[in-house]
């Protein structure tokens, strides 16, 4: 089975000069867990919402919140995501994602088309759905 049955198609990017503050207002608002970083639409990097919480103050909303804290938000998103992710082929198989997951620490890989645009997105969850699917093992009810 191939990677594009089982994508997110629905794939969310940013612009590797947003701010961190566009970057945070999407995962506060959403339940996405990893933006692309696109130039002219094409990938360049991704960012989870781990490398996000990472970047910034934990005191941001805080009554101890400082300027220093909140200018945090104003890095930009090719400061703090991953280059040159690991990506694959709309043509590749779910075996393909399962050797990339294991071979790297990441926990979603983009799917691309032939000129590098982000078309799709698999994270571990979607393999781990598909395998348990057809696992023959009895889903709980």
């Amino acid at each position: 089975m191939n990677v594009d049955r089982i994508m997110s198609t629905v794939v969310v990017t940013v612009e590797m000069d947003d701010q961190l503050s566009v970057v945070k207002e999407i995962f506060d608002n959403t339940r996405f867990h990893h933006l692309i970083v696109v130039l002219s639409g094409k990938i360049f990097g991704i960012i989870s919402d781990r490398d996000l919480l990472k970047s910034l103050s934990p005191y941001i909303g805080t009554a101890s919140e400082t300027p220093r804290d909140a200018a945090t938000l104003n890095r930009k998103a090719h400061q703090i995501m991953t280059r040159k992710p690991v990506t694959l082929g709309i043509s590749a198989t779910i075996d393909d994602a399962i050797n990339i997951f294991n071979a790297h620490s990441i926990s979603c890989i983009p799917i691309v088309d032939n000129e590098n645009k982000p078309v799709g997105i698999v994270s571990w969850r979607d393999i781990l759905r598909v395998v348990g699917d057809h696992s023959g093992i009895p889903k709980h009810r």
